[in-house]
């Protein structure tokens, strides 16, 4: 069974049509590194990496979600 693929957000920082350039970062990366920026941002924090991947990734799909919402 294949499992549908995961919103990326495309490139965090888009180029303008017509310049070669390689996208980096998707969208979704970006929003993940800056979730857990904040998570980590909190000395008390417990937690494995893998942990706070996991969780970090899950808010950045939830905000990724949250932009496809109609308002």
């Amino acid at each position: 069974e294949m499992s549908a693929p995961i919103n990326d957000g495309g490139p965090a920082f888009p180029t303008p049509a017509g310049i070669q350039h390689n996208d980096g970062m998707t969208l979704r990366d970006y929003f993940a590194a800056a979730a857990m920026q904040g998570m980590l941002s909190d000395a008390d924090s417990g937690g494995s990496g893998s942990e706070f991947a996991k969780a970090a990734y899950s808010c950045a799909d939830a905000m990724l979600k949250a932009r496809e919402a109609k308002p």
